[in-house]
């Protein structure tokens, strides 16, 4: 398939498509008798994955590591590691983004609070 639809089925742009070849990403993207980009399912798969990386903010530098360990095949052990590294940072992420999310509701509940008092009674009618 083209890079066009990649981009439809993967959900990346183009561009950051290209990107993510220029940093060495895809390394074994092949190209057809006209020079342009082809891409398999497994191409696919990697630009998915490039994809919720990028979204939980694992840097570049490491995605790259783990796209350069993938080419070694006694490396699963050494991958697994940098998954479980970034699973990590995301769980004291999520605890983070918990405690937050408990102070914002406490508030919103002290302010439904405030307006539920200012509101002046309904007159019998």
């Amino acid at each position: 398939m083209k890079i066009s639809e990649a981009a439809a089925q993967s959900g990346l742009s183009v561009d950051t498509i290209r990107f993510y070849e220029r940093a060495g990403l895809l390394p074994r993207l092949h190209r057809g008798a006209d020079g342009h980009r082809v891409f398999t399912p497994t191409d696919l798969r990697w630009l998915r994955m490039f994809e919720r990386l990028r979204a939980t903010h694992m840097p570049l530098k490491v995605i790259q590591s783990y796209v350069e360990l993938s080419r070694e095949p006694d490396s699963a052990l050494e991958r697994r590691a940098i998954l479980e590294a970034h699973r990590a940072e995301l769980d004291t992420q999520q605890a983070q983004i918990d405690a937050c999310r408990e102070l914002l509701d406490e508030k919103i509940r002290h302010y439904d609070g405030l307006t539920t008092l200012a509101k002046p009674p309904k007159k019998a009618g």
